[in-house]
């Protein structure tokens, strides 16, 4: 079902500090995660914040299934805005428990109760430490407490700064779960700041991608990421990011096999059930293409596809092509030597050869 086009978040703001502005004028999606991504200092939690009511826009309007959050007339502050907001930091109380911590956003909270605490408490797998102190509580658990403390004021929309930039690989493995959780149990929307690839690809439906103060991209997260235009550069982490369902478990081989709009791939077996869906991440490096059958390989995924159009990449000797593969889009990395030998071309049909999958529940 589509979702309904009046209830989208509406974002127009105009900030101008020093040597730096935010002018940006979005319409957003009521529900789903929708990755605010960028590199550093390009206005992402600028514009969070401005969304917050943290900061006071010279021109702006806000407003949210119908209803006016800021206009040049009217101005709701934060305490009043139907907010969760979640910090890098979780900044909880030392002198208070979980439990306490969690009560002490809800005495302060202007808004209605739309998940409400237990479910909050639910959903981030914390029954277990609410008589806990803060300083008990390794920096993963504490980020979850931080999330939960947001989520239990039972927001309208969520907002996350870069919620996991203070973890290490091990405890952003574990927070990541219950992120992809929140995904897809809460019906409200989530506004998700990140300069990490992985993250985005992992979390987000939608992604608007930010520079400089403004808006270089917007749109569903698979149609924005195959393109050859994206004007912030990705570098190793260029890639697509298909919508899948895991099809068939190969038990002797330990490997499972994903169906998408365009063929099947295979990956490694993460124990994730047949018929679940996922997300299936493949990265441009890890394409070639061949125009004749490339006949006995270690590769394991080769498609028919055929090139759509082809782009610069960041070195001068290199290509970016991208290939129709049924009604999906992928990427693939050429040396530009390598795409003349082969007569690359729009409209020529190809094997496609996927060399490594990422599978991502």
């Amino acid at each position: 079902m589509q979702p309904n086009q009046d209830a989208r978040i509406e974002a127009r703001f105009r900030l101008d500090w020093p040597g730096f502005t935010l002018d940006v004028d979005l319409k957003l999606p009521s529900r789903g995660v929708t990755a605010l991504f960028g590199h550093s200092g390009s206005g992402k939690t600028t514009l969070l914040r401005c969304i917050a009511g943290l900061e006071r826009p010279s021109c702006g309007r806000l407003a949210f299934k119908g209803k006016i959050w800021q206009d040049e007339k009217t101005w709701l502050p934060t305490y009043q805005r139907p907010i969760g907001y979640v910090f890098q930091e979780a900044s909880l109380f030392a002198h208070l428990n979980v439990l306490g911590n969690l009560r002490f956003g809800l005495q302060r909270s202007a808004t209605a109760q739309r998940v409400g605490l237990e479910q909050a408490i639910e959903l981030l797998g914390i029954d277990h430490l609410l008589a806990r102190k803060p300083d008990t509580l390794s920096g993963g658990e504490r980020q979850r407490v931080g999330i939960a403390r947001a989520l239990a004021v039972g927001p309208e929309i969520l907002l996350m700064d870069e919620p996991l930039a203070a973890l290490d690989l091990k405890r952003k493995q574990e927070i990541l779960p219950y992120l992809e959780r929140l995904h897809d149990e809460l019906d409200i929307p989530l506004l998700y700041v990140s300069h990490s690839p992985d993250e985005v690809a992992r979390l987000a439906d939608h992604i608007v991608v930010m520079d400089e103060g403004r808006v270089v991209a917007d749109g569903p997260l698979g149609e924005t990421l195959a393109r050859l235009d994206l004007p912030i550069r990705l570098g190793e982490d260029v890639g697509v990011v298909l919508d899948a369902m895991v099809g068939v478990i190969d038990s002797e081989w330990h490997l499972a096999r994903v169906d998408f709009a365009g063929g099947s791939l295979w990956t490694r077996d993460r124990g994730v059930a047949p018929g679940k869906r996922v997300r299936v991440r493949v990265l441009a490096r890890d394409v070639s293409l061949a125009v004749t059958d490339p006949g006995a390989s270690s590769i394991q995924n080769i498609l028919d596809g055929r090139v759509e159009s082809i782009g610069d990449d960041e070195h001068p000797g290199l290509l970016l092509v991208r290939v129709q593969v049924g009604s999906s889009l992928l990427l693939a990395r050429l040396t530009r030597r390598s795409a003349a030998q082969l007569g690359i071309a729009p409209g020529l049909p190809v094997s496609v050869q996927i060399k490594s999958v990422a599978l991502m529940e």
